[in-house]
């Protein structure tokens, strides 16, 4: 018979930990090591190129929404990311059932008190996405100053998630807190059509309303917005604005999405995280950055349509889980397939 591994139980003082291994401590050393100083953050002391992301969002055991659907993608596209779960379920909620925690403001807070503790809270993004309370969004408006306090250009890419299709699934106190304190200290706004309604108060049943819409967030705050998902008249649009400078008019576009007849879970998420993603790397032009996240969204579904109807299931019967990991390629490299036309 072949001779079973043998893996030796490590004791505390084990002679396989030596003194001069990294991980070796003892009580007796504790004294000592506490003058030392500590390592650098790596991620601060040599930040990568891109930027330093704080995520709040909600975050699923199994599937792809909330960071899960955000945080490797900006990963892969070379940003340090650090994920802050506003909920912890086992599953989505379209799911029959799930399980999990909420976490309330003054347990954000703690976590931010405890980065600040160990001079961690230096980011250049903020990201956020589902919040469900109106506690818990007040908190994050003073996450954002807390944030600007130590770094003034910090951007903030707010998804206004409240609701879709003319249904709320926030409490309808949020709208309000959203559109008089969260669209005036955004950066950029990635709102779809239901919500861009519901901060501008403006039926959207056209382009030009769409732009409107645009507009009146301009004025209220961020320099850039993206209404992600406009439906008329059978056809599906994202229209993108970008104010460069205060009182001048914003350069804006429309791509055109083709539509493909089913539901998806995280895609929402995600295209927000393209956005913030490709728009700093294209810091001046949003056209661009639009283009190679629609691309790049627009692969990923098409392979998850694919994957399904390969395991022998009709993708019109239910929502799907997207095949993000499947589709890294396509994140990283998306090969333009929708471009945006100006409008003049």
């Amino acid at each position: 018979m072949p001779s079973r591994l043998v893996i030796p139980k490590l004791s505390f003082f084990s002679p396989l930990l030596r003194r001069s291994d990294p991980f070796f401590s003892s009580p007796s050393s504790s004294s000592s090591s506490s003058s030392m100083a500590p390592p650098p953050i790596l991620a601060l002391a040599l930040p990568s190129e891109t930027g330093r992301v704080l995520s709040i969002q909600s975050h699923t055991v199994q599937g792809y929404v909330g960071n899960k659907s955000a945080v490797f993608p900006l990963q892969l596209l070379g940003y340090d990311v650090d994920p802050i779960n506003s909920v912890q379920f086992s599953n989505h909620t379209g799911y029959p059932s799930f399980k999990g925690q909420v976490l309330d403001g003054k347990q954000l807070w703690d976590l931010i008190e405890g980065l600040a503790g160990n001079d961690l809270l230096y980011y250049t993004h903020l990201l956020t996405g589902y919040i469900g309370s109106v506690s818990f969004l007040n908190t994050v408006l003073q996450v954002v100053e807390r944030l600007r306090s130590i770094n003034p250009g910090l951007i903030y890419v707010c998804d206004p998630v409240m609701g879709d299709e003319g249904k709320l699934y926030v409490p309808p106190e949020l709208v309000s807190v959203y559109r008089e304190k969260v669209v005036p200290v955004a950066s950029m706004l990635t709102p779809n059509q239901f919500e861009a309604e519901q901060l501008t108060g403006l039926k959207i049943t056209s382009e030009r309303d769409g732009l409107e819409a645009c507009n009146i967030l301009h004025a209220a705050g961020p320099k850039k917005v993206v209404i992600t998902s406009l439906h008329l008249n059978g056809t599906l649009l994202l229209i993108g604005s970008h104010q460069k400078e205060k009182d001048h008019p914003p350069e804006q576009f429309k791509i055109a999405i083709p539509k493909i007849p089913t539901y998806f879970t995280g895609t929402g998420d995600l295209t927000t995280a393209l956005l913030l993603g490709w728009s700093n790397k294209y810091p001046d032009n949003l056209e661009i950055a639009s283009e190679l996240a629609v691309s790049s969204l627009q692969a990923l579904l098409q392979r998850t349509v694919s994957d399904y109807l390969k395991a022998g299931f009709d993708p019109q019967t239910s929502s799907l889980e997207i095949r993000l990991i499947q589709s890294q390629d396509d994140i990283k490299n998306p090969q333009i397939k929708y471009k945006a036309e100006k409008f003049l």
